[in-house]
């Protein structure tokens, strides 16, 4: 397995196909390293496994899972639509106004975006599931309307100002073959794949190669390493090890001229620090 370019500094300006590492996470007493990719801008037309496989080739072993966020996927089949082009009926305005706010971005809360649900999933199973979803006041619940208008619906990103140019400016529906590329990627790379729905509200897997353990996925990018857009890191690793947890010395001492101190990496998180600025030197200390 090759090395691959990683890097601690989050200051860094990181190219295409760096791998940033992100803090250790442990489940069921197994430790997993967990890193996120930066990759270039995906267009419409794509083909991902050909423009993917530079990042990875060599790279992965075969208890590694890929995870690939699904928009990228959306975007290369060609379901990014135009904010401009979506012209709402008067029930997606109408129903975008009664939507929750629910963490991240105004989604359904979008004329435009509730239009593009009706047309994925159909008039009759929206109104049903915002028939549904209104319930959840009431009895003090949250997600109902998504359970019933179904995974297609609830992948739909609406644009948001963190969304790097111009995606900014799309709509991006759900990807229709993100099991095909899950099981093409997995067979040429030798590894597992998930094609995943992640926000600052929880991950969902859209699609998965064979062996994968869904619910493993979701714990490990619970935080949402993978960021929301602007990071340029739709891409990640996630990677099982047998380090132990020990202490571990610190600081490295690498000069930081930008800052005039040193930076150290700390055991467990994915980024250096300034541990000091002067002329001093900082004690030497442990940390597990």
């Amino acid at each position: 397995m090759a090395d691959n370019p990683i890097y601690h500094d989050e200051h860094r300006d990181e190219g295409n196909g760096t791998w940033i590492e992100k803090p250790i996470r442990e489940i069921a007493n197994k430790r997993y390293l967990r890193f996120v990719v930066r990759s270039h801008l995906v267009s419409a037309g794509e083909d991902l496994v050909q423009t993917l496989l530079p990042y990875f080739t060599g790279k992965l072993a075969p208890e590694d899972i890929l995870v690939i966020g699904e928009k990228i996927v959306a975007i290369a089949e060609g379901r990014a639509v135009l904010l401009n082009q979506v012209k709402p009926r008067w029930v997606a305005r109408f129903l975008s106004r009664h939507v929750r706010q629910l963490g991240y971005g105004m989604g359904l809360r979008r004329p435009e975006t509730m239009e593009m649900a009706i047309r994925e999933a159909g008039l009759p199973r929206i109104l049903l599931a915002a028939g549904i979803g209104a319930c959840d006041r009431v009895l003090r619940r949250s997600g109902d309307f998504y359970r019933v208008a179904g995974r297609r619906v609830a992948s739909i990103d609406g644009p948001g100002p963190t969304t790097i140019p111009p995606y900014h400016q799309y709509i991006v529906l759900a990807p229709r073959s993100a099991q095909k590329l899950a099981d093409r990627l997995a067979r040429i790379l030798h590894t597992h794949v998930a094609i995943v729905d992640v926000n600052d509200i929880g991950a969902e897997i859209l699609a998965a190669s064979n062996h994968v353990d869904e619910n493993l996925v979701r714990e490990l990018l619970r935080d949402n390493p993978m960021g929301q857009g602007s990071q340029r890191t739709p891409l990640a690793v996630l990677r099982p090890t047998a380090q132990e947890k020990q202490l571990r010395t610190w600081p490295r001492t690498q000069r930081n001229q930008a800052q005039g101190g040193f930076i150290a990496t700390v055991p467990g998180e994915g980024s250096d620090q300034v541990i000091w600025a002067g002329d001093e030197v900082a004690p030497t200390r442990s940390k597990s």
